[in-house]
């Protein structure tokens, strides 16, 4: 394990190097990171090695990061700032998600009818493809300090369109299952892998919440919000492990939920300094966050990327792209976001990437030949797509004007 972890301290100081030497090309640092865990993650130099990434310690440490990470999500989540635009919001977030669903899905029954390849594998390709995978968007908000109607309906979106995502791919993957006499998630694991990251986070925030009103003491009140934001991504992963049995809960989601309680208690203006010292926790939470999305990628899969790569990136670009223009148009939100908003949503590795292993081991079960459709796409359409993504959401803040030249 110290070992272990001393090759994990290495690539993080060479996606450090690459993510500065990146920013010189005025990219953002993010695509430097996300390269360094692709050459030097488990499939080309091996800095970190597959039995790191598969050991559960590594598992358990990212979860603690992602948890941190999620910290930034939830600090802009305050309900008297957002509640004229909570509605506009959820609004776009649904018509965006179930519009790219919708686009996705009939894409592909086209292809599929043709290629006469079951069309209920489509579906499951829509279900993947709806969810956006937000890290990578908050690394840009975060290094450019971007400010303005499509970052402030991007934080909150984020957290909506993961739970949507999470509602719309597992059902899929429950009816495709029963129809082909498998099994998959109950509706009860369902509601719990929804509701649960947000029970614990708030739960926790709040209690975090109370000791912080006790003292004025910035540093101190730094020390109890991290214990509790620890003690929440452990609750987390007791509940993972006794109740699912496996990783299933989005700490993302934890972190968010967390900071949220904690900021609609506190007034902002009392957490400002604490949060600033917390900073350099959330810069290294980004990195780490997103050094892993990049290390699962297996860049000889490109070689092998095909037309169904292909159709999977557009369809899901037009989805998203589109469905947030119609969704901002329908709830009649600001032109820069109805505009640029969708352009920030197509990251997707992480979470794609996780959805497409539990899609994979469920059509094995049935279909070894589907499965492995679905994995070589969606691997291939990951690593493409996101090196694409990244530079695209940068244009997007900036076409927006929300960062600062």
């Amino acid at each position: 394990m110290i070992i272990g972890l001393l090759h994990i301290f290495a690539i993080i100081c060479i996606a450090s190097v690459c993510g500065k030497l990146i920013s010189k090309l005025k990219l953002p640092a993010i695509l430097g990171w996300l390269i360094a865990g692709i050459v030097f993650g488990p499939y080309l130099a091996e800095v970190v090695t597959l039995d790191i990434t598969n050991a559960l310690w590594y598992k358990v440490l990212i979860k603690f990061f992602e948890c941190f990470a999620g910290v930034m999500i939830g600090r802009e989540i305050i309900f008297k700032k957002i509640a004229k635009s909570g509605k506009q919001i959820i609004g776009i977030t649904f018509v965006q998600s179930i519009g790219t669903f919708i686009f996705v899905t009939a894409a592909f029954s086209v292809v599929f009818v043709i290629s006469d390849i079951p069309v209920y594998l489509a579906f499951i390709f829509g279900g993947i493809a709806l969810a956006t995978a937000p890290a990578p968007a908050l690394s840009i908000v975060n290094e450019y300090h971007t400010n303005g109607p499509v970052t402030k309906t991007l934080l909150p979106l984020a957290a909506i369109d993961d739970i949507i995502g999470v509602i719309v791919f597992f059902t899929v993957i429950s009816i495709v299952s029963g129809v082909n006499g498998s099994s998959s998630a109950s509706p009860f694991a369902i509601a719990g892998m929804v509701l649960l990251p947000f029970a614990i986070g708030i739960f926790a925030g709040l209690c975090a919440s109370l000791f912080m009103k006790k003292t004025n003491s910035i540093r101190l009140r730094l020390v109890i919000l991290l214990f509790f934001l620890c003690v929440s991504a452990l609750c987390g992963l007791l509940i993972d492990h006794y109740l699912f049995h496996s990783f299933s809960l989005n700490y993302l989601l934890i972190g968010m939920a967390f900071s949220a309680a904690v900021v609609n208690v506190i007034p902002e203006e009392e957490l400002t300094d604490t949060l600033k010292l917390y900073n350099p926790l959330l810069n290294l939470s980004l990195v780490i966050v997103i050094v892993n999305l990049g290390m699962p990628l297996d860049y000889r899969l490109i070689a092998g990327a095909g037309l169904f790569t292909v159709i999977y990136i557009l369809s899901r670009a037009v989805g998203k792209i589109g469905g947030a223009y119609l969704g901002g148009k329908l709830t009649k939100a600001e032109p820069v976001v109805t505009k640029y908003l969708g352009f920030t949503l197509l990251p997707h590795s992480g979470v794609s990437l996780v959805f497409t292993g539990i899609a994979a081991t469920t059509l094995t079960a049935f279909d070894a030949s589907l499965a492995a459709i679905v994995s070589g796409t969606i691997v291939a359409a990951a690593i493409i797509n996101e090196i694409i993504a990244v530079i695209v959401a940068k244009f997007a803040f900036n076409w927006a004007g929300e960062i600062e030249e």
